[in-house]
């Protein structure tokens, strides 16, 4: 218990805490109606009129949750490409004039244990392209040329599949096509498809099984979570409610889009995630505000909800603000796959916190005292005021430089790292070894060559041609250029280039950019080498947009919420603090191999370089969610007290036990990625559980509130002329 005047005299005012009979409803210490403000009305009107509330979600979720089931089928497994770059013109062209020799086209690889002329080969090959051209997806298919796709020691060769449709689409022809492509091996030949549509298929396909394995493991882990953290198996089922509307919601809308524009399939993967992260952190923070408003009060539960939702739901409301504003940023990205991640993560949470601000308030109208139906004993422990945090906060505030600096020192230890961190494009590594798309790699690698499944294309007009050739013959970095192909047209050229090392080795984006300054004007270069560098090369760009955006937006919503500039950047900057360590771990483990025998993955010597704007942005997102949480606890005290120890003792108090338990579920829920197959969701998990550990443990309970009693009441500090132009944001309820 707090020892301070300040603080007992908060304690005494906290609803839910009297010792003895509270006052009866509009009487002393209760306000009455026309005190709650907007979400407090919406909320009070939610519990009072909870079967238009029921019915109208009912009717939303039933609509889209028709759509729902086929939403996995609908999203895309491509899109990522930089748009307007020279790779996807190049690609274009290469579909369009060159019979589908793009980068999405399909190549089957056919290896024997004897020469490709005999005539037991013959007839798989020919079997191969009969299977090829029966797919309307198919453009030309491509027979192995000597010299071109026989290898040297004709045991090797390559049919090619043109793409004729679209990325997405060619992804689906792979998925279709590889099982009877693979039914050919045997007696001595292997037959595996491989390119960039059968890799992006084996991975789709690896990472599905993953996410259900994973998937299948932190259910169970949240639900024991959520039952401790509220002590009652009705209060634990609230998250999941939130969960589920807001991924039905959102799944149904995404499989809507898709009939307007490609969706990436990770975007249900990743709304997933934040619909599970989010339901769960909004039902803690209002159900147990709900439990202090309401419990010993003998009020109308009504008005129990709309104090809640005034408080509490006030913080709810600008933590998804801040989410969809930091995720909205990932928009700037140039890649469909990117934005249309984003899309899917924003539509789960808009309908989550939906949800929590209409759909909860009328579930507890009608729940009230049920609301902690078939209890664990510890139940009523401390209501929404923890007396463990409440120690821990007087012990910060006695001594706070001491657990400060060891915060400080671990995670700048933890961040120094991230100076030596290198990106890349994911390598034919991110599937496993068995998968056609890696078996058909290292067999066109054998035989032609480290750079061969990396062949690069150069269109460019036929008086350029022989120019163009004289480049590609004397640059370092080609192993050799094949004869030039004129288009149907004769009006384009299209020589392919084959580089001298593996397609993910650093060196080919210097080569790329050499050979795009030195090939004749006009002269464009792709591939799907190319199509991965200029994404990189994208990612590089925009990344540092991204995270200044990011941050200033972040500080703006915080600035408009606590009204302190102050205490807003300081809540800006210990996230970035715990990002940096994030990243840091995450380069010792990606980039340097630590650990990777025992998750199970094979390092590829650098990070996945859409991992830095990507993540950065979620992780930002759900550091924000926890500062908002404690700083509008500690704000709400400050405003009623006006002592900088009640607000950093009474906010960890009333929100330590929130932050605690929802970074307990997020953690194991993302650690269980890193059980996944493939390398990327790895890197999910273990980058953002290792980012919501730190922040929540490191930040938010100690460094956050270290800070507050550092800076006393100038954290709560804001100038005359900042005050008139913010709008008045109070979370007092008085």
């Amino acid at each position: 218990m707090v020892t301070s005047p300040t603080s007992s005299a908060a304690v005494v005012n906290e609803p839910g805490l009297l010792a003895g009979k509270a006052p009866e409803e509009g009487a002393g210490g209760t306000p009455p109606p026309s005190n709650l403000g907007p979400l407090g009305r919406l909320g009070r009107w939610s519990a009072g009129h909870r079967g238009t509330v029921f019915l109208s979600w009912l009717a939303i979720v039933a609509v889209l949750a028709v759509f729902a089931p086929s939403v996995e089928h609908a999203l895309s497994g491509a899109g990522w490409q930089a748009n307007g770059s020279q790779s996807v013109q190049v690609r274009n062209l290469a579909q369009k004039d060159f019979g589908g020799q793009a980068s999405s086209a399909i190549e089957v690889v056919v290896h024997a244990d004897r020469p490709i002329s005999s005539p037991s080969v013959q007839a798989v090959l020919s079997n191969a392209e009969r299977i090829l051209a029966a797919d309307p997806r198919i453009g030309r298919v491509v027979t192995p040329q000597p010299g071109v796709s026989i290898s040297a020691d004709g045991k090797t060769a390559i049919i090619l599949g043109g793409a004729h449709a679209d990325p997405n689409t060619m992804v689906r022809a792979a998925d279709a096509l590889q099982q009877p492509l693979r039914q050919l091996s045997g007696n001595g030949i292997t037959v595996a498809a491989t390119g960039a549509s059968v890799l992006w298929s084996d991975f789709n396909t690896a990472n599905r099984t993953a996410m259900l394995r994973s998937e299948m493991i932190s259910w169970p882990v949240t639900l024991i979570i959520l039952l401790v953290a509220f002590g009652s198996l009705v209060a634990a089922g609230l998250p999941l409610l939130l969960t589920l509307v807001g991924l039905l919601s959102a799944a149904g809308l995404l499989d809507l889009l898709t009939h307007v524009t490609p969706i990436s399939i990770w975007a249900m993967n990743f709304a997933l995630m934040f619909a599970l992260a989010l339901g769960i952190d909004y039902a803690l923070f209002i159900v147990v505000r709900f439990r202090g408003a309401h419990f010993g009060r003998h009020r109308h539960v009504g008005e129990s909800v709309g104090e809640t939702m005034d408080t509490a739901g006030k913080a709810v409301l600008f933590s998804g603000l801040t989410v969809l504003i930091a995720l909205s940023t990932v928009m700037l990205v140039p890649a469909p796959a990117f934005q249309s991640m984003a899309a899917g993560i924003m539509l789960s949470v808009f309908f989550v916190l939906l949800a929590t601000l209409t759909l909860l308030p009328a579930v507890l109208g009608k729940l009230g005292d049920k609301v902690d139906a078939l209890p664990l004993k510890w139940v009523h422990s401390g209501e929404h005021r923890s007396a463990r945090f409440a120690r821990w906060g007087e012990l910060l505030w006695r001594r706070p430089w001491f657990f400060g600096g060891v915060a400080v020192a671990i995670l700048v230890l933890l961040a120094a790292p991230v100076i030596g961190l290198r990106t890349a494009m994911p390598s034919i590594k991110v599937v496993p070894a068995t998968d056609s798309a890696r078996v058909g790699y290292a067999l066109v690698q054998s035989a032609f060559g480290p750079g061969a499944p990396g062949q690069m294309q150069v269109v460019t007009t036929p008086t350029n041609a022989a120019a163009a050739e004289a480049v590609l013959a004397h640059d370092p970095g080609i192993a050799a250029a094949l004869p030039a192909q004129r288009s149907a047209s004769s009006a384009l050229v299209m020589i392919g280039a084959v580089p001298k090392v593996d397609p993910s080795s650093p060196s080919i984006g210097t080569t790329i950019d050499r050979l795009r300054g030195s090939l004749p004007p006009g002269s464009l270069v792709g591939g799907a080498a190319a199509e991965n560098h200029d994404l990189q090369t994208v990612l590089a760009a925009k990344t540092p947009l991204v995270i200044g955006l990011v941050l200033l937006l972040g500080f703006l919503v915080l600035l408009v919420a606590l009204q302190a500039p102050l205490i807003a950047a300081l809540g800006v900057l210990t996230s970035l603090l715990a990002t940096g360590a994030a990243f840091g771990v995450s380069r010792l483990i990606f980039q340097n191999g630590w650990l990777h025998q025992l998750l199970g993955f094979t390092p590829q010597g650098f990070l996945d370089a859409w991992g830095p704007v990507f993540f950065f942005a979620m992780i930002f997102a759900i550091s924000m969610d926890y500062t908002v949480f404690l700083l509008s606890s500690a704000k709400e005290h400050y405003e009623k007290s006006g002592s900088p120890k009640d607000a950093m003792v009474n906010g960890l108090a009333h929100s330590g036990r929130v932050i605690f338990a929802a970074a307990a579920v997020m953690v194991a829920v993302f650690f269980t990625f890193a059980l996944s197959g493939p390398l990327p969701p790895k890197e999910m998990g273990i980058i953002l559980g290792v980012a919501v550990l730190l922040d929540a443990l490191l930040v938010r309970l100690v460094l956050l509130p270290v800070l507050l009693r550092l800076t006393g009441n100038a954290a709560w500090w804001a100038p005359s002329w900042l005050k008139r132009v913010l709008p008045p944001v109070r979370f007092a309820h008085e």
